[in-house]
C-alpha cells in the first residue's frame, strides 16, 4: 500500500505499512483496485456519452466509487469487493455495448478483471507507482484531481440522495476519469484539469445547497442543546441529513432522544428537522475524539457517513453503519433505511439517569440568514465598528498543532468577526466571543458540505462593497484533513481568491515544486503563528486579544 491522502499520513509523506487512520493494506489494495475500475468506466461511458448513450448506473457507480475511498469511509474489504465486482460487471456491459458501434481502441483500464491474488493485482496501481511513473512533481498534480474528485464526489452523492443531479456533472466526472487514465501529462494540464475540478465542484456545491435548503428550509439561528437529557438515547454522526430525518421519524413517539455528533451539529438549525421535539441537541466535538466519548455515550450510535473510526469494544456493539461508510462486524444498515437495529440497540441501553447542566450555543447562521442583515454588516464596516472579517474553517483532527486555530480566533481582536463551518469550529465553537452590536461575532455557516454558503457570503459583501473579494478585510484560515477540504481549497482556487493560509501542515502531495506554482499564482501561504498570522494580516501595531 502507498496513501497519502490525508492530512495526519505517516511522517508527512505518506502510509506504507498501515494507514493512520487504520486502513489496513488490503483494504488500501482494494480502495486502489475500485479507482482502476471507475477510470475504466469513465473512459468508456465519455465515448458512449458521444454516441449519444448514457448510464444513469454508470453515473452512480463512479461517484460511489470516489466517496467511498475517501478517509475514514468504508474499511470493509468484503463490501469493497462487492463494488469492485459490480463496477467490473458495468465495465463489461459498456465495453461490449462500445465496441459493438465503435472499433476505437479503449485504455487498458477498461478491461479489468479481478484477480484472485489482489495484493499482486494491485501492487502497481497505488500512487507511489504514479509518482514514480509521473515524476513527483506530475504526480502530486496527478493525485490533487483524484483527492478533489473524491471531495467532490462526497457532496455530488449528498445531493443525489436528496434528488438533485446535473448530467453535465456526471459527464465531467466520467471525462475526469478518462483524463486520468493517460500515460503522460504536462504541468500545465495538469494544473488546468485540478482548477476545473474546483469550477465543477462550484456547480456540486450549489446542487447539495439546494437540496438540503429546498428539503428542509433555509437553516435559522437557533440556541442548540449541548448538554444531555435524561432517558434513551441514539446519537447521529457524519453528514447526511436525510439519514436524520428518516431515523426521526422512525423514533416519534418511542421515548427516545436524538442527538447529533460532530458535522451533523448544524442539523438542529434546519425548519424541517428541529420541528421533532426528540431533537434535542448535539454532544461532543469533532470525529476524532470519538472513541473516547462514544464510549462514555450511553445509547445507540448511527454513523452516516465519512469520519469513522475503528470501534472499540466499549461500543462496538452499539454502533451501526448506513449509506456508504462500513467498518468490518458492524452492523450496516441497507438501503432500505429501517432503523429498527439501532432503536432497538438505543431502548437496551441505559441511557442518560440525569439531566445535565444547561449549556448552550448558536447555529444557524448560512447565507440566509447573513445576507438577511447584509446591511447591519456594511453599516457596521462603514463605521468602522467591524475592521475584519476572518473564515477560521475546515476539518479538524487529531496531529498536533491543531490549537493553532484556538489560539488564532481567541487572539482576534474585537472589532474582527469570526465565521466558520465544518468540524475544525469544534476547536473554539463553545466560547463565547461576543457581539458586535446585535451581531454575534461567531457566525457558524454549518457543515463542510454548507461552502456555497460561505462563498456566497463573500461574494455578496464584495457586491455590496463594489469590488472584488480579494479587496475585501477577509481572511481565509483554512485547516484541512481529508480530500473534501482538498476540492474546497481548488473551488476558491477557481475563484481566485488569494493570499488564503493552510494548516496546519501542507499536504504531502503539494511537492515544492507545485506549491511554487500556488504561491506564484494564489500566494497560498502556510500557517505559521497566531500571533505573528494576525500581525502580517492587520497591521504590526494590531492589539491582540488577551482576554481569554
Amino acid at each position: 500500500m502507498f496513501c497519502y491522502q490525508c492530512e495526519q499520513t505517516a511522517k508527512g509523506t505518506g502510509c506504507d505499512k498501515f494507514g493512520v487512520c487504520g486502513k489496513a493494506p488490503e483494504t488500501s489494495d482494494l480502495q486502489d483496485l475500485l479507482l482502476y475500475v471507475a477510470k475504466g468506466i469513465g473512459a468508456v461511458e465519455t465515448r458512449l456519452r458521444k454516441m449519444g448513450q448514457k448510464n444513469h448506473e454508470a453515473d452512480i457507480f463512479v461517484v460511489e466509487a470516489l466517496f467511498t475511498t475517501v478517509t475514514n469511509v468504508n474499511f470493509d474489504n468484503t463490501r469493497l469487493i462487492e463494488l469492485i465486482k459490480k463496477g467490473e460487471q458495468i465495465l463489461k456491459n459498456e465495453v461490449t455495448k462500445f465496441e459493438s458501434n465503435s472499433s476505437e481502441k479503449l485504455p487498458q483500464h477498461c478491461y479489468f478483471k479481478l484477480e484472485n491474488d489482489i495484493d499482486r493485482q494491485a501492487e502497481n496501481l497505488n500512487m507511489a507507482k504514479d509518482i514514480e511513473k509521473f515524476g513527483p512533481e506530475a504526480g502530486g498534480l496527478y493525485h490533487l484531481i483524484i483527492f478533489g474528485l473524491k471531495g467532490m464526489a462526497a457532496y455530488a452523492d449528498h445531493a443525489q440522495v436528496l434528488g438533485q443531479e446535473d448530467d453535465n456533472v456526471y459527464a465531467f466526472f466520467h471525462e475526469t476519469m478518462d483524463f486520468l487514465t493517460k500515460d503522460s501529462y504536462t504541468a500545465d494540464e495538469l494544473v488546468g484539469k485540478s482548477l476545473k475540478v474546483g469550477e465543477v465542484n462550484i456547480r456540486v456545491m450549489e446542487l447539495l445547497d439546494r437540496a438540503n435548503t429546498g428539503t428542509y428550509g433555509h437553516p435559522e439561528p437557533t440556541k442548540i442543546r449541548i448538554s444531555p437529557l435524561k432517558g434513551k438515547s441514539i446519537l447521529v454522526s457524519g453528514h447526511d441529513l436525510k439519514d436524520l430525518e428518516l431515523l426521526l421519524k422512525q423514533t416519534e413517539g418511542k421515548g427516545i432522544n436524538i442527538y447529533t455528533h460532530g458535522e451533523m451539529l448544524p442539523c438542529n438549525t434546519y425548519p424541517g428537522l428541529k420541528k421533532y421535539s426528540h431533537l434535542v441537541g448535539n454532544y461532543g466535538g469533532a470525529w476524532q475524539d470519538q472513541q473516547k466519548e462514544f464510549a462514555e455515550f450511553p445509547g445507540a450510535i448511527l454513523m452516516t457517513t465519512n469520519c469513522i473510526q475503528k470501534p472499540t469494544d466499549k461500543y462496538k456493539h452499539r454502533i451501526f453503519t448506513t449509506g456508504l461508510v462500513a467498518w468490518p462486524d458492524v452492523t450496516h444498515i441497507g438501503k432500505d433505511k429501517d432503523f429498527s437495529p439501532v432503536i432497538n440497540s438505543a431502548l437496551n441501553e441505559a441511557g442518560f439517569e440525569n439531566d445535565g447542566e444547561e449549556k448552550f450555543i448558536w447555529g444557524g447562521f448560512g447565507r440566509n440568514t447573513v445576507l438577511s442583515v447584509a446591511d447591519k454588516v456594511i453599516e457596521g464596516v462603514k463605521a468602522g465598528a467591524i475592521k475584519h472579517f476572518f473564515l477560521v474553517g475546515g476539518c479538524d483532527g487529531a496531529k498536533p498543532g491543531r490549537n493553532y486555530y484556538t489560539d488564532f480566533t481567541q487572539m482576534l481582536p474585537n472589532d474582527t468577526i469570526i465565521l466558520t463551518l465544518a468540524c475544525g469550529k469544534f476547536r473554539f465553537n463553545k466560547l463565547d466571543f461576543g457581539t458586535i452590536g446585535e451581531l454575534p461575532r461567531l457566525l457558524d455557516v454549518g457543515q463542510c458540505n454548507d461552502a456555497f454558503s460561505a462563498v456566497k457570503i463573500a461574494l455578496a459583501l464584495a457586491d455590496a462593497f463594489e469590488t472584488d473579494v480579494n479587496s475585501l478585510p477577509l481572511s481565509l484560515i483554512l485547516s484541512w484533513y481529508e480530500q473534501k477540504a482538498v476540492v474546497i481549497l481548488l473551488s476558491l482556487l477557481h475563484l481566485g481568491i488569494k493570499n488564503m493560509r493552510m494548516g496546519p501542515s501542507m499536504p504531502a502531495f503539494i511537492k515544492p515544486e507545485v506549491y511554487k506554482v500556488l504561491k506564484d499564482n494564489f500566494n497560498l501561504i502556510p500557517v505559521t503563528t497566531p500571533e505573528q498570522d494576525i500581525k502580517d494580516i492587520l497591521g504590526t501595531d494590531v492589539e491582540l486579544n488577551n482576554t481569554y
